[in-house]
């Protein structure tokens, strides 16, 4: 299944705020979760909208969310956090929370684009993943310059979580360590995405 393309809107009225895919936000009272009509929902629709959201949060596709998960399911610790820990420490996810970027898929332009330094090289992958002590810096470029500048002024700023730090006139980030679990950009039960894809093997 291929990544996700079609209208953004319509996959944050379903499954709420994506801020990942896009900075806009359901407007009240159009999440059908808390609509009546919506009815009682199953134990593997709830187990499926986890995942959707975690999928279309960070702009995978189906085959590369199932190969994190079984990533995680192999690393030490609880399979849940090592699944958002791998998943915010991608390059292309650490650029949106610097603030770099506005969404998950611009700052995947942005790599893919060879704009991104990672340690003072050009890292054209997004899934790239940051360890502790890397620095991410915007290449020495004007038009890398702008284009980051652009979404720095761009509204909202969300808060930069403590495992980054950014220094804005450097275009300049730090990651300091790996993320705490209670900075997750996401409100998501990821025990339930694991629960999906075991339940998925196991038929």
């Amino acid at each position: 299944m291929s990544r996700y393309r079609g209208p953004r809107f319509k996959k944050i009225r379903r499954l709420g705020a994506l801020p990942g895919l896009t900075s806009k936000r359901p407007r009240a009272g159009s999440d059908p979760r808390n609509q009546a009509r919506s009815g009682k929902k199953s134990q593997y629709r709830i187990r499926l909208e986890e995942k959707q959201k975690l999928r279309f949060h960070y702009g995978l596709t189906e085959r590369q969310l199932l190969k994190y998960v079984r990533i995680a399911g192999k690393a030490k610790g609880p399979t849940g956090q090592v699944l958002l820990q791998l998943l915010e420490m991608r390059l292309d996810n650490i650029l949106f929370r610097l603030g770099m970027a506005s969404t998950i898929p611009q700052a995947r332009q942005l790599v893919n684009h060879r704009h991104i330094l990672v340690n003072g090289r050009i890292v054209d992958i997004p899934s790239y993943r940051c360890k502790p002590r890397d620095i991410i810096t915007a290449k020495d470029d004007q038009k890398s310059k702008a284009m980051i500048q652009n979404s720095l002024e761009s509204p909202p700023h969300e808060e930069v979580p403590k495992h980054l730090t950014f220094h804005p006139f450097q275009y300049k980030g730090l990651v300091n360590q790996i993320i705490d679990s209670e900075w997750v950009g996401l409100k998501i039960n990821e025990l339930l995405v694991v629960e999906y894809y075991s339940r998925q093997t196991k038929t």
